[in-house]
């Protein structure tokens, strides 16, 4: 079995926000729609600490689709829209089968992964780009990270591995017990997001 997943160090990132904007060009993402995002855990601001000088604290917190080994997505989506890929795990969205009634959206727990297209998708540039074998974005249908399937059917790593310059960001097989982000995970302490869900997230954040 293949269980593919993400391993990100928080510890290093620097909070370029290269993986958001990677993401957004490589997926042909609409205006207003991210699938990746830098969140900052301290002050009231992004990229602001919490405390007072010297005693500051702060960390980056990459945030994207987890990827749920136990998805309630998967559960709640009426239609088979949102399903578990069975060859690499990850959490798949078919825009076809959707019927927007954003069931997926409610159910799961981790706020801002999933984004709704109210309005036909609009670019920037006045047309599309990113990847030609990306799917068309539609109207009234529920989006998120794909981990960059269209990348891994070409034996390449997801945009947002590829082009963080901190190198914080790790990609592999976590059914792998000889993958690197097996190691990571069993040498080094770390977090997932909400566990207590039961989700069992397939992103893992080094602390």
């Amino acid at each position: 079995m293949t269980r593919l997943g993400y391993v990100i160090d928080m510890k290093n990132c620097i909070a370029c926000h290269a993986c958001a904007v990677a993401c957004k060009v490589e997926n042909n993402l609409p205006d207003g729609i991210w699938w990746a995002r830098v969140l900052t855990d301290g002050g009231a601001s992004q990229e602001t600490p919490a405390g007072e000088f010297p005693n500051l604290t702060m960390r980056n917190i990459e945030v994207n689709c987890q990827h749920c080994d136990n998805p309630a997505c998967v559960k709640a989506c009426p239609v088979g829209a949102t399903y578990k890929d069975p060859d690499t795990g990850a959490v798949r969205q078919d825009y076809d089968k959707c019927i927007g009634c954003r069931m997926c959206i409610a159910a799961c727990p981790y706020t801002g992964v999933r984004s709704f297209n109210w309005e036909e998708p609009k670019y920037a540039i006045g047309q599309d780009m990113g990847d030609a074998d990306v799917p068309k974005h539609q109207k009234h249908t529920v989006e998120k990270c794909t981990m960059c399937w269209h990348r891994l059917a070409k034996g390449k790593r997801p945009a947002c591995v590829e082009v963080c310059p901190a190198r914080v960001r790790y990609f592999g097989d976590f059914d792998d017990p000889d993958s690197e982000v097996s190691k990571l995970i069993r040498e080094r302490e770390y977090m997932q997001l909400l566990p207590e869900k039961g989700t069992k997230p397939s992103v893992y954040y080094l602390v």
